[in-house]
């Protein structure tokens, strides 16, 4: 049963279970969504799920998806979002809604949803900042290339400072009707795709100007942004999260995200013992699933 909160710009007065969560979706994503979508429904059989699609869908993916997981796609505007953008519509949802967002290029490795047992805040995002070109931590310099300019914009009269902390978009906790599109308005149109109004300021893609608003609003309203440790890149490490600690229920629960290391064949990819595992327990599912398996690997 979805708990009933009272909304303050500062977090919920009780915090409610998840209310749903939501993976960005597109025709070129289909073999990682079907892994991602197994993976969730591994240790949460019942929670609902919907799809947040950015762009068309592979043809018969989400009737799949709804007669065999128990998935759904969210009504929201069809049409090429571009980049990410979609993601940001869970924002301008029903007031309260609990949600975690996750980019198709995941998978679960536990019951993530624990994090929230410490955290109050309307918003919990990662908390890594290792480089993601060398063995150290993020400098300025690569911060500015993912994410944005504080210099620039600073320059620009916004008045925006060095931010404390930035996080990847690919997973996130965010909670419904504390963000609004006039939020974003001064920054990124509103049409189809999204564009953004400044790209001499951010980083295009949605991770950059969702940072940059959530960081406005940290400094301007009291926004609460707790950060946790959610994300595992696999270029990293993966010490101690594999298929077999998986299969076990004995791995860190934490998000897989391949995050701009993706290969053209997944046999190749870092962790794709994970990728093989969920994938052939999506297709357990399916009738004739390993033949659909094979004419879904050829089609993708």
């Amino acid at each position: 049963m979805r708990t009933t909160t009272t909304q303050t710009v500062n977090g919920p007065t009780r915090l409610p279970v998840v209310d749903v969560i939501y993976v960005a979706a597109c025709d070129i994503d289909a073999r990682f969504t079907r892994i991602c979508i197994a993976s969730i429904r591994k240790f949460y059989p019942r929670i609902p799920v919907r799809l947040l699609a950015g762009a068309p869908l592979q043809r018969g993916l989400a009737n799949e998806l709804e007669k065999y997981w128990n998935v759904g796609i969210e009504n929201i505007p069809a049409g090429e979002y571009s980049w990410g953008y979609v993601k940001l519509e869970a924002l301008f949802g029903k007031p309260g809604e609990r949600f975690l967002m996750l980019d198709s290029d995941t998978v679960m490795t536990g019951p993530v949803l624990n994090i929230l047992k410490e955290c109050d805040a309307p918003f919990v995002v990662d908390n890594g900042k290792l480089s993601y070109f060398s063995d150290g931590n993020m400098t300025d310099v690569e911060m500015k290339l993912l994410y944005y300019d504080w210099d620039k914009l600073r320059e620009a009269g916004h008045g925006i400072s060095r931010p404390e902390f930035v996080f990847n978009s690919g997973q996130w906790f965010g909670t419904a009707g504390i963000v609004s599109r006039d939020d974003f308005a001064p920054w990124l149109e509103w049409t189809m795709p999204r564009r953004l109004r400044h790209k001499d300021f951010f980083k295009l893609g949605d991770q950059a100007i969702l940072n940059f608003v959530l960081h406005r609003k940290i400094a301007l309203d009291g926004l609460r942004v707790d950060q946790r440790q959610i994300m595992r890149w696999p270029a990293h490490s993966l010490a101690g999260v594999d298929a077999i600690s998986v299969a076990k229920q004995t791995a860190e629960a934490l998000i897989v995200h391949w995050a701009g290391i993706k290969k053209l064949r997944q046999r190749d990819m870092l962790g794709s013992d994970l990728l093989a595992y969920f994938e052939k327990s999506y297709y357990e599912q399916l009738p004739f699933g390993s033949i659909r398996r094979w004419y879904d690997i050829w089609r993708d």
